[in-house]
């Protein structure tokens, strides 16, 4: 299976929501896809702290569409600081270790996001 990519580290919360992930996404293997393609689900992404923001990922019959703010009825929300979020993109910091240790927290379909972390590769 390839390595999947990793964002640059100065990259900001509105290019990697609405410009990376959204290229990925596109340019998936056949891997890939298939891990996205038995997921229905909209995810809250709630970054707080400066260059924060509220974001969205839809997943619907294999493709995943992002966008900036509230979603109507997500699924499941994330919420975390940015710089734990940085941290995380970089490598630097296991997000399953973010999680347990109380820097990542999520509400709602738990199993849902051991799906996010297999397709987003943490």
């Amino acid at each position: 299976m390839a390595v999947q990519p990793k964002p640059p580290e100065d990259i900001t919360p509105d290019d990697y929501y609405l410009k990376w992930i959204p290229e990925q996404a596109a340019s998936a293997d056949a891997a890939q896809k298939a891990k996205i393609k038995g997921i229905n689900a909209v995810i809250q992404v709630v970054l707080t702290g400066e260059g924060g923001g509220d974001y969205y990922m839809e997943l619907a019959g294999g493709e995943m569409k992002t966008g900036k703010g509230k979603a109507a009825s997500p699924k499941m929300t994330i919420t975390q600081a940015v710089a734990d979020w940085r941290e995380i993109n970089a490598g630097r910091l296991n997000a399953q270790m973010a999680f347990m240790s109380g820097k990542i927290k999520i509400s709602g379909d738990m199993s849902l996001a051991m799906k996010l972390g297999s397709i987003m590769g943490n």
